[in-house]
């Protein structure tokens, strides 16, 4: 299948009640690992960029025709997105490489700013046939060049009224979740009232959640077993955030988890092999070990495993853009 529009898989999500993982790729590794995980799985999958994969990277737009080529050789589908845009000038950049979907997140201005500058890039993108994903709220931590120091929860009359507004075709809304995690005994209460609320103005439409890494404490136990000094945040459980997806949520942002099996299988091969200079060796053993994790949150959080056999072969979509 390789790359389809984000309405595509969005409306499929949609009509089959289960979530889209965005996961974020910096690499050869962690795009494989992203890809093979939906082969083996059977799921759809957005391959995610962010501002600091993008700065990483360097050349931008060669990283993001390697992730077309490379979702061509599958037979699950995929969209390329950029993530948390901050400016219009980086929306647009991100759609002249390639991405089927944009974020532009405006989460720190205020309202009737947000408001604005997401029309702009809602406008521009729908004149090239690109996705926009918007923001209303604020999420607690640091996520590339936006920060927030606390929560500003999403309310569910302007998230609706927002929608309306700017003409977004995804909107990631505040409702419990965190960038990276915060300092705390137990895991965070997502308000599921307010996610009810903001989906009952709006039923069916793609909501999202961003900073839906769990940092379960024993993925932490793992990569300090082996050495690291990883702080103990606490961030929405998997089981929430699940419970989010059964509610509405159609699209979740999740990369820390990812990055800590991916960490912790570096470090377990040096402790063991201090004498391998091969960055083959470990890499491949990282790239698995993010591989295992993003299948796991394939099916167990956002419930997308298997969600391609029957469909294989078959439109998802009717000429209309009617979903089928």
């Amino acid at each position: 299948m390789g790359i389809k529009s984000p309405r595509e898989l969005y409306g499929h999500a949609i009509k089959n009640h289960y979530g889209l993982g965005a996961f974020n790729t910096f690499s050869w590794e962690t795009m494989i690992a992203v890809m093979e995980a939906a082969q083996a799985r059977r799921s759809p999958a957005i391959l995610q960029v962010s501002m600091g994969a993008r700065k990483y990277v360097g050349h931008f737009r060669e990283y993001v025709d390697t992730l077309h080529t490379l979702a061509e050789q599958y037979d699950v589908p995929f969209f390329i997105q950029h993530d948390h845009c901050s400016t219009i000038d980086a929306c647009k950049e991100a759609i002249e490489a390639g991405c089927q979907a944009v974020m532009f997140d405006g989460s720190h201005l205020p309202y009737e700013e947000n408001v604005q500058r997401t029309r702009q890039v809602a406008e521009y993108a729908h004149e090239k046939g690109i996705w926009v994903e918007a923001e209303l709220g604020r999420l607690p931590g640091f996520e590339d060049m936006v920060f927030s120091e606390k929560a500003v929860y999403t309310d569910p009359d302007l998230a609706a009224e927002f929608i309306d507004r700017t003409g977004c075709d995804a909107l990631a809304v505040a409702v419990g979740t965190s960038h990276g995690g915060v300092r705390g005994e137990d895991y965070l209460p997502l308000d599921f009232k307010r996610l009810e609320e903001i989906v009952e103005r709006k039923p069916d439409y793609p909501f999202v959640l961003h900073g839906a890494a769990s940092l379960p404490p024993k993925l932490i136990d793992a990569c300090n077993r082996q050495g690291g000094q990883i702080e103990y945040l606490r961030n929405c459980s998997e089981e929430s955030i699940a419970e989010a997806v059964a509610l509405g949520v159609r699209k979740v942002n999740m990369d820390v988890d990812n990055f800590l099996v991916f960490t912790t299988a570096v470090r377990e091969f040096f402790n063991g092999r201090p004498d391998i200079y091969d960055p083959r060796k470990y890499l491949e053993l990282a790239r698995d070990a993010f591989c295992m994790e993003v299948e796991h949150k394939m099916t167990e959080v956002l419930k997308s495993a298997g969600r391609y056999e029957k469909d294989k072969g078959k439109r998802l979509v009717s000429d209309k853009g009617d979903f089928l």
